[in-house]
């Protein structure tokens, strides 16, 4: 199943059955977030995971990820969970005007518009620092100042330039990456930023400005084989192509059309695997004696294991494989994870209020933060909210009365 859609959900608790009774580590802390798409999301989404108070700032006619269609279609509810809406027309006077007190009153303004944007308004950090010194501000931009600042970016733009589409695709075919990589880690490396800056104002009591990008973050993830070329000399190949260091590190064709992966990365792992499959022939087999043989001898030895491995069921296999410790892997559809025993089990899923779209107020899980604090999981506190769903609120909290918010609402300087 997929996760159905049911009836809507109550908003979650700190109670929430998975997660820790005790104060988050970042429980106190207020976010400022002036982002849309992910990356900027992804940021909030983190500190508001650890605790932080984090209040997402969107136009009154909300943020455009909210009614994307097909591969954008999950970008909202995933990343703006544990967040507050404020809706705020910052082209108005009045709106910007709300939104400088909220920016003045934060620990934390995170932020992914163009170059210039933010120094338009006057919510950028030079700005932001002479009302607050203590104000940490973190920039997720395409790239960080140099020849390239001024450029568009996108997850897909970056990917091609920096090598990941090249190594993920065959010869000739670059392919980006299934998912949207270095706009997820550009904001976690922003996030991881921003609590170093933390660390930093307990020291020094003053605040900086941190700068998180796509391009650089990328280069980050491709590291490895431009250090196989300073190490080596030979530029490296494609995954598809590449000479893997490792013989049987493979995804195997098996009976009934199923796929799966199969890997010994040791010469200990190898002798567990002719063991338990009985293939005492290969085992004995002088020129498959070590790792490197083996690598020698794999386009050989590959179609060998193809053929014999054929006679089983992807079932089969992963009985013998996890019975000996052996890696392996299914090859399933992100849709399928709903159903993932461990998932399940584990509290890797938590229920979520759909904000928007046809299936609004409906229930779905999402995946959590992959990390256990004090040995739980950190849940769901606040559901992804609705377009401007905190505005009174956190007006009020800045001294505006509910006759002045009504007031700019009917001007439509805040929804």
């Amino acid at each position: 199943m997929t996760s159905a859609p049911s009836s809507p959900a109550a908003p979650a608790s700190s109670s929430t059955p998975g997660t820790t009774s005790r104060p988050l580590p970042l429980a106190g802390l207020r976010v400022v977030e002036f982002t849309h798409m992910v990356m900027g999301p992804t940021c909030g989404m983190v500190l508001a995971d650890l605790g932080a108070e984090v209040i997402k700032v969107e136009p009154v006619e909300g943020d455009r990820t909210r009614h994307l269609l097909g591969a954008g279609a999950g970008f909202f509810p995933m990343f703006n969970r544990n967040k507050k809406s404020i809706a705020l027309d910052l082209r108005r006077p009045e709106g910007l005007e709300v939104a400088r007190k909220l920016a003045a009153s934060a620990d934390v303004v995170a932020q992914n518009f163009k170059p210039g944007v933010m120094t338009k308004y006057g919510l950028d950090y030079a700005a932001l620092s002479q009302l607050n010194p203590r104000l940490i501000y973190v920039n997720h931009t395409g790239f960080l100042p140099g020849p390239y600042e001024h450029r568009t970016a996108l997850d897909e733009v970056v990917q091609m330039m920096g090598g990941l589409a090249y190594m993920t695709g065959r010869p000739g075919d670059p392919l980006r990456a299934g998912t949207s990589v270095n706009d997820i880690m550009g904001g976690m490396f922003g996030a991881i930023g921003v609590m170093a800056a933390l660390m930093q104002r307990g020291i020094t009591g003053r605040g900086q400005e941190v700068d998180s990008a796509l391009f650089e973050n990328n280069v980050f993830l491709v590291g490895q084989h431009m250090m196989q070329y300073a190490v080596t000399g030979q530029p490296a190949a494609p995954m598809p192509e590449r000479i893997s260091s490792w013989a049987l590190y493979d995804v195997f064709s098996v009976k009934d059309g199923e796929q799966i992966f199969l890997a010994a990365v040791s010469d200990a792992q190898w002798i567990t695997f002719c063991d338990a499959l009985g293939f005492a022939d290969l085992k004995a087999d002088p020129q498959l004696a070590t790792n490197n043989d083996r690598v020698r001898q794999r386009a050989t030895m590959l179609p060998e294991l193809r053929q014999r491995l054929a006679a089983y069921s992807a079932a089969e296999l992963t009985v013998i494989f996890e019975k000996n410790g052996l890696p392996f892997a299914p090859i399933l559809r992100p849709d399928q994870l709903f159903d993932d025993p461990h998932l399940n089990a584990t509290g890797g899923l938590a229920d979520i209020t759909l904000p928007d779209g046809e299936r609004a107020g409906q229930t779905a899980r999402t995946t959590l933060f992959p990390l256990r604090m004090d040995g739980q999981r950190l849940g769901v506190r606040l559901q992804p909210p609705v377009l401007g769903q905190h505005t009174v609120e956190l007006m009020e909290e800045l001294g505006y009365t509910g006759e002045q918010v009504q007031a700019l609402r009917a001007q439509g300087a805040v929804a």
